[in-house]
This record gives structure tokens, C-alpha cells and sequence, in this order.
């Protein structure tokens, strides 16, 4: 397994929010993984370039994988956000992507030169409504002390004591029946201490009305749970967070009309619905409104990025593939090559969705092998794997860590949290965390 950072476990590390201890135990099984004698984890090593203009060289291409191995595995992830594509998005303080954001307070080396400063407005906007929303909304209206308990970065409590921010405005541009956060974010929401919930009733019943027993029931129990949270929710709290629906963000503008001002407001497009229930488009109407915020988070779902040597559909952001089989230009498979995760159907679905997905490519993998279909090279003589390459790597200078090493970094990260009462106290750079090693 080849990981271009020293540190192992992606998304597990750097994108669960830090309040949720329960969904990180997913790394005792990776221990387990790890501990097999056949499994040779290689970190501090990226494989293969973007093809993103001026992406840094990787360690190691895929052409230079390939002489040493029967199959590679592509499971690199999603790690681009999308853009909105509207006026001052990319130009203004206080503007960025949700995904940075996540990344900045989980300790994710390449998002810590973000600058965050939550002390310039009491409001703040999330554009989207999926689980990364909530979690953005949901660190910002906690009360500190229970994130002081948590892996959350100290650099991130720093900026959180100095946190002006008290309502939160969720933003989605179709209805409540087209949300994406599912009912454990939505709950959690919901119980925030000294928090009020706002949302149009009048809409959420008139949507709910309208879909009668179309609803399934996992979207029935959502709505149940929003019905609950208008109803039981105590006004006049001194925090606030709101489900807004039917916009459509036009254009941030800053506090004077200098690139690099703070954020002073947001325009939004307002919308109608068109279409049947399970494929309903947002319309714009061609009324507008302003909405006075000193923060906006643009969480509107992530995409893949391709690397040199391998195929990739701009498109959809995913390598092409059929059941984790990649898949050439022409449709024709690539013996040897498959893809799992978000690389392979886009950025969609939780740990669990990832994992019954990645059960489906390694039975392809196995299928493959057993029938004897053709894999990397057309030769059928036994591959060195990781060995040889190990040897170029060190020749070249380049330091490689092995899954002992990580687990030296691990335990030095659970010294330095167990002084500050936290599970863990996360290295911010790879200098810090190679540094462990000498």
C-alpha cells in the first residue's frame, strides 16, 4: 500500500469530524490488516502526477509500478472540492471550501496554511445540505469544552476561543425531501445545547403533503425528525442555526471592492421546483436576496482528479470502470488495472457504502486471477513487488515509512494528547511527523 503522506487511514483521520470517536474504530480493523505478514505498507510516497497543470512530480509514476506487479489498485479518493462558479468565490477573506475547512481542524498537512478567522462576523453560510455541511455547522456552534475532549487540532481550539460565530445558515438549492445529511448528523444538530432551530414549517408540510407514500423510510424518519426539531425547539437561544431552502448562491460581495476584502455578503437566487419527485430540478424564478454573512463554506460535493498513465472520465470525475475493472477509451478493459472508492463511483456514501464497494473490486481482483485473465504484464513470471522498488526509492534518497514507523508517530500522538486530557494530538506537518522517526 502506497500513501503519499507518512501517516496512514485518509479520510478516517482527516475528514470524520473529531465528535465522532465511534466511526474512527473502523482503524482497528486496518490494524488488524496490517499486522499480516504479506501486507507492506509504504508511506511518505505519492504515486503517479496529476494531470492537474503545475502538480508537483510524484515519487513514483505508475509506469514504473507496473514491470513489479500483477495488479494495482487505484483508490486515491476525491480530493478537489467543486466550485460554485460564481463572482468573488475564490477572491474574498472568509470565503472557502468546506472540504479545507474539515481538513484544517482534522490536521491534514497540505490545508494548515488555510486562513481561518472565525472573529470577523457572528453569521455564517454553508453552501449544501450533505453531512459535511452539518459538521462544519456543528463545530462551530459547540460548546468548546466538549471539543477540548476530542482530536481536534489545539490550533483549531485557539481560533474557536476567539469565535464570534453564532447562528449558522444551512443553504440547499432544491426542497427538504432533496437533502443529503442523514439522520444521526441531523439529530445531533438538533441537540445542540443553547441552540434554536429555524426552518419553514409551512414548506416542510407542503413538501411532505405533496410526496404523500412516495416516501421511503429512511426519508420519512428525516422528515419526521425535522418536524420534531421545529416543533421542540426553544426560541431566543443565544445560538441559531437554520435550514434554508430553495436558493441558489449568485455571487459573493466583499466589504469594498478590492480583491482579498472580507466577505460582507452573500446573493442568493431563489427558486421553484419543476419536475416529478425523485428527479425535481431547481428553477430559477429570477427573485433575488441578500444575506449579510462574514463566512461562507462552499460544501458541494468533492471531486477526482486523474493521473498520468491512467484513464480517467473528466466528466463524471471517476477512472472509468466496469465493477472496479478499469476501462480504456474505447470501453476496452486494462488488464491488471482496477479502481475502488470514490475514484470508482464518485464522491457519494459513508465508511460503509467505501467498504461493501471495495469487497466488490477485491472479488473482481480474485475472480481475475483465479480464471488466469491477463493482468499487468503480459509475462507470467513472479513479481518482486515492493522490494525492488524500496531499493529505488532509497537510492534516489528518498525516505520511505513502513506501518511500524506510522505506529511510532501514532503513539507519540497519543502522548502529547493524554497531557491536554484528548485522545490524540494530531503532527500538523510531515517534518513533524518524520521527525519522530529520527
Amino acid at each position: 500500500m502506497f500513501e503519499a503522506l507518512p501517516v496512514p487511514h485518509g479520510l478516517v483521520r482527516f475528514g470524520v469530524a473529531p465528535d465522532h470517536p465511534e466511526v474512527k474504530n473502523v482503524i482497528n480493523t486496518f490494524d488488524e490488516v496490517a499486522e499480516n505478514p504479506n501486507f507492506t505498507f509504504i508511506g511518505n510516497t505519492s504515486v503517479g502526477t496529476y494531470v492537474t497543470p503545475g502538480s508537483k512530480k510524484a515519487d513514483l509514476e505508475i509506469s514504473e509500478l507496473r514491470p513489479h506487479y500483477d495488479a494495482i489498485l487505484l483508490s486515491y479518493g476525491a480530493h478537489e472540492d467543486r466550485l460554485l462558479g460564481v463572482p468573488n468565490e475564490q477572491s474574498l477573506k472568509g470565503v472557502m471550501a468546506a472540504r479545507s475547512f474539515v481538513g484544517f481542524y482534522n490536521g491534514l498537512p497540505s490545508e494548515q496554511g488555510l486562513e481561518v478567522d472565525l472573529s470577523q462576523s457572528e453569521t455564517a453560510v454553508v453552501i449544501g445540505q450533505g453531512n459535511v455541511a452539518l459538521d462544519v455547522a456543528r463545530i462551530l456552534l459547540s460548546p468548546l469544552d466538549e471539543l477540548k475532549k476530542t482530536d481536534l487540532t489545539e490550533k483549531t481550539i485557539r481560533i474557536l476561543e476567539k469565535s464570534r460565530v453564532k447562528h449558522v445558515h444551512v443553504i440547499g438549492r432544491r426542497g427538504p425531501l432533496e437533502v443529503a445529511f442523514t439522520a444521526k448528523e441531523l439529530r445531533e444538530m438538533l441537540h445542540l445545547p443553547n441552540t434554536t432551530f429555524h426552518m419553514d414549517q409551512d414548506l416542510l408540510a407542503s413538501e411532505m403533503e405533496r410526496a404523500g407514500k412516495t416516501l421511503d423510510r429512511p426519508r420519512k424518519r428525516l422528515m419526521g425528525l425535522l418536524e420534531k426539531g421545529i416543533k421542540e425547539s426553544k426560541p431566543d437561544q443565544p445560538k441559531s442555526w437554520s435550514l434554508q431552502f430553495l436558493r441558489s448562491p449568485l455571487g459573493f460581495t466583499g466589504t469594498d471592492e478590492s480583491s482579498g476584502s472580507q466577505l460582507k455578503a452573500i446573493e442568493l437566487g431563489i427558486n421553484r421546483l419543476e419536475g416529478e419527485n425523485n428527479s425535481r430540478k431547481a428553477v430559477a424564478t429570477g427573485a433575488k436576496e441578500s444575506l449579510e454573512c462574514g463566512l461562507a463554506f462552499r460544501s458541494i460535493g468533492y471531486k477526482s482528479v486523474g493521473i498520468q498513465g491512467v484513464p480517467f472520465d473528466e466528466r463524471k470525475g471517476v477512472v472509468p470502470n466496469m465493477d472496479g475493472k478499469v476501462l480504456d477509451a474505447e470501453q476496452n478493459i486494462v488488464p491488471g488495472l482496477y479502481a475502488s472508492g470514490w475514484l470508482k463511483r464518485g464522491p457519494i456514501g459513508v465508511i460503509a457504502t467505501t467498504m461493501a464497494d471495495a469487497y466488490q473490486t477485491a472479488d473482481t481482483i480474485i475472480a481475475d486471477w483465479t480464471i488466469g485473465k491477463p493482468m499487468l504484464t503480459a509475462d507470467s513470471t513472479p513479481k518482486e513487488g515492493c522490494k525492488s522498488l524500496l531499493e529505488l526509492l532509497h537510492s534516489k534518497g528518498h525516505r520511505t515509512v513502513s506501518y511500524k514507523d506510522w505506529k511510532k508517530i501514532e503513539q507519540k500522538e497519543f502522548d502529547l494528547g493524554a497531557k491536554v486530557g484528548k485522545p490524540r494530538e494530531k503532527f500538523l506537518t510531515v517534518e513533524e511527523m518524520l521527525k519522530v522517526l529520527d
